[in-house]
Order: C-alpha cells, then sequence, then structure tokens
C-alpha cells in the first residue's frame, strides 16, 4: 500500500471508479476498437485494467478474475494484483506474473499458472472500458483501463478492506492500552478472518500471545462485517458478532501493511493487531491453519449477478 494521503475531494474518487460502462462513447456497444487498433494494441493502451466486479453479468465465474483486483498484459504475460498487501509496490503496481496470454481477431486465450486455459471475446465499451466475454460460462468482466500514475491504489485498497483482513493466516493481539475500561474483549488475543463465499466468518482465540500460530486452539467462530464510516473513507467500522456476549463493535484502522488499530468505544481500549502469516494469492498459505486456504479467496459482488445477454457466437468445447 503507498504512503497514506487525504483525498482532496470525493470528487476524485466518484471520477476515478465511477462505472464507465453505461457512458458508452462507440455508436455500437459491440463494436471492436477503432479502426487500424488491434486487440493486442488495445490491451497494452493502458498499464492497469481494474476489475469492476460489481459490473459482472453471468451466473458463470472466470477465477482468475474473481480474484484480481487488477491485471495487465505485458509482452505476452499476464500480471494481476491480486493481494491488497503490497498493492501499488509490488511488482513496480503491476502486482505478479499469472501465465500468459495471446491475443488475435478480437479474441484473447489465457493461460493462467494454476487455472489453466481460458478464452475471451474482447469488446471495447468505449475508451477505456473493455468487456471480456466468456462465452464457456456465458459471463462477462469489465475492465476499466488505467495507467499506474493516475491509478488510486489507495483508493482500492480501503474500498475492498475485507479482503485484507483475509490476507493473513492470523491476526495476534500485539498491543492493549492501558487506559479503558475492562470488558470481556481483552481475553482475545488471537483473530482470523476467513475467505469464502460471503467474506462473513471470523474466528477468535484466547491462547497467549507469541503462541506457535500452528498450534491455535480456536475458541469461537462467527460472523463478522466491514462498514464504511461516514466522512472519513480510512476509517471502517468492524462488528464482530459473539453470540454469548453480543456483538462487539470497533473503529479499524491500518497502521501499515502489517497492522491494524481497532478502537473499542464502548470501554475506550485501543488495540493492536499483527498479521501472522501472510497469502499470496497465488499459492496456498503456508504457515498457519491450512483450513483458511488462498483457494477459497474470491472477490464477490455487492449486487447479485444477473443473466448474460450476450450472444455466444463460439461452439464450447
Amino acid at each position: 500500500m503507498k504512503t497514506l494521503k487525504l483525498l482532496t475531494g470525493f470528487a476524485l474518487i466518484a471520477t476515478l471508479f465511477t462505472s464507465c460502462v453505461t457512458e458508452v462513447v462507440v455508436d455500437d456497444f459491440n463494436n471492436g476498437p477503432a479502426p487500424g487498433i488491434s486487440v493486442n494494441q488495445l490491451l497494452n493502451s493502458y498499464e492497469l485494467w481494474y476489475v469492476d466486479i460489481n459490473e459482472t453479468i453471468g451466473t458463470g465465474e472466470t477465477p482468475f478474475l474473481q480474484i484480481a483486483f487488477t491485471v495487465s498484459f505485458r509482452n505476452g504475460t499476464l500480471y494481476a494484483n491480486n493481494n491488497l498487501v503490497g498493492i501499488g509496490s509490488q511488482g513496480n503496481g503491476f502486482g505478479i506474473p499469472i501465465g500468459y496470454y495471446d491475443a488475435y481477431n478480437m479474441i484473447l486465450d489465457t493461460d493462467h499458472d494454476i487455472d489453466g486455459y481460458d478464452s475471451f471475446d474482447v469488446y471495447q465499451v468505449d475508451y477505456n472500458t473493455i468487456e471480456l466475454y466468456n462465452p464457456f460460462n456465458d459471463t462477462s468482466y469489465f475492465l476499466n483501463g488505467y495507467q499506474r500514475s493516475n491509478f488510486d491504489y489507495d483508493y482500492v485498497f480501503y474500498d475492498n478492506i475485507q479482503y485484507f483482513l483475509q490476507e493473513y493466516e492470523a491476526w495476534e493481539k500485539t498491543y492493549t492500552s492501558e487506559f479503558g475500561a475492562l470488558n470481556e474483549f481483552d481475553n482475545e488475543n488471537w483473530l482470523q478472518f476467513l475467505a469464502g463465499g460471503n467474506d462473513s466468518t471470523f474466528r477468535s482465540s484466547q491462547d497467549p500471545a507469541a503462541t506457535n500460530p500452528n498450534n491455535i486452539y480456536w475458541d469461537f467462530t462467527g460472523d463478522y462485517a466491514v462498514q464504511d464510516i461516514s466522512g472519513n473513507f480510512y476509517l471502517k467500522n468492524l462488528i464482530l458478532d459473539y453470540d454469548y456476549f453480543d456483538n462487539e463493535y470497533f473503529e479499524l484502522s491500518v497502521i501499515n501493511d502489517q497492522r491494524v488499530e481497532l478502537l473499542h468505544p464502548d470501554s475506550g481500549t485501543v488495540y493492536e493487531f499483527t498479521g501472522r502469516g501472510y497469502i499470496e494469492y497465488l499459492k496456498e498459505g503456508t504457515t498457519v491453519n491450512k483450513s483458511k486456504s488462498s483457494g477459497d479467496k474470491k472477490r464477490v459482488q455487492r449486487t447479485p449477478k444477473v443473466e448474460n445477454n450476450r450472444e455466444n457466437t463460439r461452439d464450447k468445447v
């Protein structure tokens, strides 16, 4: 994550990430790039393609696009920012290489290092938006193009912060303030945020701090939610649903890519948790509990998927 900075106004955010799908500047939605521009030139016209997961149409899934925040096409090598930890600096902003691609006749073929072969029909929606239609699962992904110099990595980080919490296999409590009233959460020393279909499950443990993370006994499993706080984009509400002593509410702020601060408003206590066991989302987790593995991770739409009306012009194989 780049050095944190306050935005001068939310107008910039709205400009950057307002979906471009409805702002079509070409006459025909199905048009390809302007005459004389090849599909390779189109894919290379922007350094980063942001995967606007909430605009996805169709009920299928293409795993590597479901995980990625951005993808890039560089001389036959496919890159992606799959993690929020280090986004903006990892791979000079491109992320990590995840496979290879070939582009021809408005078709994009990809060979992912884990997921294998996929093929897409490429449609230009407008000057910086493309549609990748996968005829084999009848699903369209919409990608918005940016250069690294004008891409707001910080916005992506904070807008998707629930996934950041999942990028460590465990969070160890490493600081508790001397001020604040005694409360039940004082006894919790470890947290874990599980990746999966609804991104809403957490576990906690009262095992002593500095316990070998591989030996943690998880005392409780419940639901969690991360919510925006009006007027402060960089501060979030974290809600942990403990059945036996009701919900616990925190103000969540990020100290750095491995440490977060939780302010417990009811008691006034401040906690710090440090991530243990970083998961790079092209590989399996290697440090802690393997029941939380990178194979489960995917981004989830905030609005339900709808059926795709794109006509499949290629035979399935």
